[in-house]
Formats: structure tokens, sequence, C-alpha cells
């Protein structure tokens, strides 16, 4: 693996895109309030939580997500990653995901809708990050 053929611009887009695409798919306006009803959660309960330390999480490791996932797609004699390898690499890594987040889920005793709208912004958000880090190669 050769860390100097990464492009760590796209890494840091990708990274960011992953956190702002969480932000509208757990928005009021999208699944935000089934997302709350189906964890027992109020909007108080929300606010109680520490905001810096929950984002500065949550932003540090869709970076290391894109980091993963930009070491994956690096380019080899075999396959030359573009745009189009970029998303469907980053669609089959939320696939892996998604089963894992339904398996937690499961075992949670959650709602499939609750599984659906997690893994679905896996999913979302892992192709986008693919789709950004195979067009800026």
């Amino acid at each position: 693996m050769e860390m100097n053929s990464i492009n760590w611009l796209a890494v840091l887009v990708a990274g960011i895109s992953a956190f702002v695409v969480g932000g509208v798919w757990y928005s009021p306006a999208l699944f935000g309030k089934a997302w709350m009803k189906d964890n027992n959660l109020s909007l108080e309960e929300i606010k109680k939580g520490n905001a810096a330390k929950i984002y500065g999480w949550a932003f540090i490791l869709t970076l290391i997500a894109a980091a993963n996932l930009a070491m994956f797609l690096q380019d080899s004699p075999e396959k030359k990653t573009d745009l189009a390898w970029g998303a469907i690499a980053g669609f089959l890594a939320a696939i892996w995901v998604f089963c894992f987040v339904a398996v937690h889920g499961l075992f949670e005793h959650r709602s499939w809708r609750l599984i659906f709208i997690n893994g679905g912004y896996s999913i979302v958000a892992l192709t986008l990050m693919g789709a950004i880090i195979g067009l800026w190669r």
C-alpha cells in the first residue's frame, strides 16, 4: 500500500460529504423524527448530549472511513479506479456495514425501520464517498 498515491484532499471531501449526508439524513425533514421515535428519544434528550464530543467524533470517524475506503480503492494493474468503480466499491462496502447494522439491530430488538434508517445512511454515505474518491484519481 502506497500512502502517497492516496488523494488526501479527496479523502477529506469524502469524509465531509458523509458528515453532511448524516446531517441531512437524520434531520427532521427526512428520517430524524422516525429515528428519535424508534430510539425512544426526545429532542430535549438529544440536546442534553455533549454536541462537541458527538459531532467531533462523528467527523473523525467519517474521515477514518474515507481514508480506509481510499486505501481499498488504490489503483492496481488490473483495475483503475474511476467514478463508477469508486461508487460501486463504496456501495459494496456499505453492504457489509448494513449487514452488521442489521445484526446489531436484531439483537438490540430494534425495529426494521430503524435498521433501514441507519443502514440506509451507510449505503448512501459510502457510495458517495467512493464516487468522490474515484472521481479524484
